[in-house]
């Protein structure tokens, strides 16, 4: 392989976020209409590493991703030892408008998966104005607890290893094994008790379901985008939502929780037709 570098700027962004200081990890490429990309839980803005290299995304798009507080590149704030982290919908909507208002986005595109597809059916129903159009990659309006929580953070057990454990099994069987393991390795290095904090949100404080009648996906366009293999986010649920509100839905095949970083070819087919309808919107 001959030495080249890929076309992704990152930078640390300090801000107050929240209220409290913080330095915020930033990847992007591409120009024009801005992107701004959410990761799942436990996981950071690595998983859009495709998406960040597809000249056919880029040459339209500024594809922006940021590691979340507590996640990837980004450090928690001053004084984390002293407080259990915990993601709340009120906590989770205010920081994605806060980042997009320090970067001067105008009406971005945002587009989140798992609870990042969760977090933009509350932009939908609260802010749905600020943003051009929403897409959600495994969007589901409520998960109930599968598995027990508490043994993502135990002294006594590697906290990563079990993360990476528990979401193995909604990646695709046909998924690529190098991308596959990569997806992996993302949540084998995430900060103790972060997963766990991530699902208080997906799993407790997030539940939306009593609000999804009140979206209008059209005003808006939202867009849901769903794995064949996902049984955390069903394709059943995605088709429910589609329903109440209106959004444009796509069963994604072959593909699982994850497909952005679990076979990022294969996700890209189906996000450019999506990408070329926002662009003929414009």
């Amino acid at each position: 392989m001959s030495p080249r570098f890929e076309p992704i700027v990152g930078r640390y962004l300090n801000m107050t976020l929240l209220g409290k200081p913080h330095r915020l990890y930033i990847e992007e490429a591409g120009q024009g209409i801005p992107l701004l990309c959410l990761h799942t839980a436990g996981s950071d803005g690595r998983q859009y590493r495709g998406l960040l290299n597809d000249p056919r995304v880029t040459e339209n798009f500024r594809v922006i991703v940021f590691d979340m507080p507590w996640h990837g590149k980004s450090s928690p704030p001053a004084g984390w030892r002293d407080e259990e982290y915990r993601l709340t919908s009120r906590d989770y909507v205010g920081m994605i408008l806060e980042i997009s208002d320090a970067l001067e986005l105008d009406k971005p595109v945002v587009m989140g998966c798992s609870i990042g597809g969760r977090i933009v059916l509350y932009l939908a129903h609260q802010h749905a104005k600020r943003f051009r159009a929403i897409i959600g990659l495994e969007a589901a309006a409520h998960v109930a607890p599968y598995y027990d929580v508490n043994w993502l953070h135990r002294p006594d057990v590697d906290s990563g290893e079990v993360s990476a454990g528990v979401v193995s099994g909604l990646i695709s069987p046909t998924a690529p094994e190098d991308a596959r393991w990569e997806t992996l390795w993302h949540y084998m290095q995430g900060g103790p008790g972060v997963f766990k904090g991530d699902l208080y949100f997906y799993k407790v404080d997030g539940d939306i379901r009593d609000k999804v009648d009140q979206i209008d996906g059209r005003t808006t366009p939202l867009y849901l985008l769903t794995g064949e293999y996902d049984y955390s986010c069903t394709t059943e649920g995605t088709l429910d939502i589609a329903r109440r509100t209106g959004a444009e839905a796509t069963i994604m095949k072959g593909l699982g929780h994850f497909p952005m970083s679990e076979d990022p070819a294969g996700f890209i087919a189906y996000l450019l037709p999506v990408l070329a309808k926002i662009r003929g919107a414009v």
